[in-house]
């Protein structure tokens, strides 16, 4: 089983981001997504072991086919790709 990292916060449904561990906009969605007060998980998929990571690109790619990061999943019905700040907050005051 993949672990997921959590962060307690604000109950705004199911919030998973997927992130680089060396990204700086990867750091910069977590920071903004913990500032928002918001629950959610995360993963550094490039910290993955193969076969997990592996799977988890299958995951992603079915919302982001261009495999780019950040990629984050709200509520299993939209996908924000990449640093959007603005998107990332009208999508969470739904």
């Amino acid at each position: 089983m993949i672990k997921k990292e959590k962060v307690e916060g604000k109950d705004k449904g199911d919030i998973m981001l997927y992130a680089l561990s060396t990204c700086v906009w990867c750091r910069r969605t977590k920071q903004l997504l913990k500032d928002l007060g918001v629950s959610f998980s995360y993963i550094y998929v490039d910290l993955l072991e193969e076969d997990d990571k592996d799977e988890i690109m299958e995951k992603i790619e079915k919302w982001n086919p261009r495999l780019s990061f950040p990629t984050i999943i709200f509520r299993k019905e939209k996908c924000i790709t990449g640093f959007k700040e603005e998107e990332i907050k009208k999508e969470l005051n739904k």
